[in-house]
């Protein structure tokens, strides 16, 4: 699955990748971000995503952009084994489009464009 963060440059997007416990025991995952541009992305609750029996939970991921070109990474999620039970290794992949520039500021500058 891909998920895809659109917005300004420099801008904050934030999405959530929601997770699902079939099982009657807890799910304890592992998140990694991995990839050309990982650093651009953050886990802002931490790396480690605990999901109750029969329960859904939701992580956050952030993306800021830093420059005009697309950003790509992976989220791995990694099944920790707690009391026997082993969550499936879960992929998603991470693509950044910058759609818009706004002005951090504006400055007017004055001086001639011709001299002898």
């Amino acid at each position: 699955k891909t998920i895809e963060f659109t917005g300004a440059l420099h801008a904050t997007v934030v999405k959530q990748v929601r997770l699902k416990n079939p099982s009657v025991k807890n799910l304890v995952y592992n998140a990694t971000l991995v990839g050309r541009d990982a650093a651009d992305f953050s886990l802002p609750k931490g790396n480690t995503v605990t999901i109750a029996p029969k329960r859904q939970t939701s992580i956050n991921v952030e993306f800021t952009s830093r420059f005009l070109h697309p950003a790509e990474a992976v989220l791995l999620l990694i099944s920790k084994s707690v009391g026997g039970i082993d969550g499936a290794t879960l992929t998603f992949s991470l693509k950044s489009e910058v759609k818009h520039i706004e002005p951090t500021d504006i400055l007017k500058c004055k001086s001639p464009c011709y001299e002898l």
